[in-house]
């Protein structure tokens, strides 16, 4: 079976919706679980495809894993595989995020190499290369990482790029480490704070979240725990976008407005309404066509990557020329092809875009590359003309819970339509 979006043109979204967990938040709270014997619950759970996945990896090590509407139970048993080589590892890159859990309790660990987005490049050296100054080896062999070591101790680990993923899978392995680990240049994302929290909740030692030097002194076991996930920022800012391109005026709730100051007040050059309610959501309102506001990407604090694709299809139909910057993943400017096929006056010149804003977008049908991809071909064609057909929706369904129902209730028309393959 075969799933697309059509999606009709000419909408303007009005009212008010809800952000729920941020899918780059609990993938790796779930993972933090398996440092600890007996069972955790993580609440504020988005309902997205990925959770499934994720708890099939942790299936795959042993873990019992319950799925209960917005709430995931993870009972972590007393013996552990620190073999991860679950299908669904091929599927999602958060999976590479058990990495640290398995080489912290095991010292040992076998995960098969991680799938995920078709954005560009994610090399594993900076996760490799902190667990060696860990104590432990690492190796690629037979499409796994694998890792091992007598013991772990404290080191000084510099991060060459303030990545995410090596920052939380240094950081899970460290924490039962013997002595104190200081990653400097770790990235500074809610997420990672958002990981930090329950990790202390559990009875780790951290200092500095938030900050770009993160101090573990390490403990000798954690304890399970229950943590509520952080609202998802970056469909915070999807809505925040969707109200600018549409001419909308939507209240966005469940959200930090603080985690998207940057994104507001962008928002506000190209010529928005934004009232922030104070740690828990804001209010967008565009009255006008939007101006032209150029973006850079950047490691948090600047403008998330994960936002690229909304900032290309705001500058599409916004009333002058952008330029847009993409420092972190060269592959990401894939989304610009399929705008061009809406109408978008778009150039790509190495990890530059320049987009000269159009009145109106027209229909095409257009694919989905990744999550973010997705969401940003829908907006579009709610500002296309005619029907829109978006197409490898399951990677819309990965980081958006309810988005078409959502999308349906603020006022757009979008209907998820089935198709059955061709009988030879």
């Amino acid at each position: 079976m075969s799933e697309h979006f059509d999606v009709h043109g000419g909408a303007r979204l009005v009212g008010e919706v809800e952000v729920v967990g941020a899918k780059n938040s609990v993938l790796k709270l779930m993972a933090a679980a398996l440092l600890a014997e007996g069972t955790t619950t993580i609440t504020n759970c988005p309902q997205i495809l990925d959770v499934p996945l994720m708890a099939d990896v942790l299936r795959s090590v042993g873990c019992e894993v319950a799925i209960a509407g917005d709430t995931v139970t993870i009972t972590t048993p007393s013996e552990l595989s620190h073999h991860a080589d679950s299908s669904a590892m091929g599927k999602l890159r958060a999976s590479v995020c058990v990495l640290g859990p398995l080489v912290g309790r095991l010292k040992r660990a076998v995960v098969a190499l991680p799938g995920g987005d078709a954005i560009g490049s994610r090399p594993l050296d900076m996760h490799q290369n902190g667990l060696r100054k860990l104590g432990a080896t690492s190796t690629i062999e037979h499409g796994c990482v694998v890792a091992k070591a007598d013991g772990l101790h404290g080191a000084q680990i510099w991060l060459d790029f303030p990545s995410v993923g090596a920052t939380e899978n240094i950081l899970m392995a460290a924490v039962l480490a013997e002595g104190t680990t200081v990653i400097d240049n770790a990235a500074r994302e809610p997420e990672i704070s958002d990981i930090c929290t329950m990790l202390i909740e559990m009875g780790a030692k951290i200092e500095g979240a938030g900050t770009s030097t993160l101090t573990v002194h390490g403990v000798d076991r954690l304890n399970p725990t229950e943590h509520q996930v952080i609202g998802d920022r970056i469909v915070g800012a999807t809505w925040a976008f969707a109200a600018a391109m549409t001419r909308g005026d939507l209240t966005v709730r469940g959200v930090n407005p603080h985690h998207l100051d940057l994104v507001l007040e962008k928002l506000r050059l190209a010529g928005a309404e934004v009232e922030a309610f104070d740690g828990e959501g804001f209010r967008v309102v565009q009255a006008d066509r939007p101006v032209s506001v150029d973006f850079v990407t950047l490691p948090y604090p600047g403008f998330a990557t994960d936002l690229q694709p909304f900032a290309v299809a705001l500058s599409a139909v916004s009333d002058g020329t952008s330029m847009i910057t993409e420092n972190v993943y060269e592959a990401r400017f894939r989304f610009i092809e399929e705008m061009v096929r809406l109408g978008a006056d778009a150039r790509t010149d190495g990890h530059h875009a320049v987009v000269r804003g159009v009145a109106a977008l027209s229909s095409a049908p257009v694919w989905a590359s990744d999550i973010r991809a997705g969401a940003g071909l829908v907006l579009a064609g709610l500002c296309a003309d005619g029907i829109t057909e978006v197409w490898d929706v399951f990677h819309i369904d990965r980081g958006y819970p309810y988005f078409v129902e959502n999308l349906n209730r603020l006022g757009a028309r979008i209907d998820r339509v089935t198709t059955e393959p061709e009988r030879s």
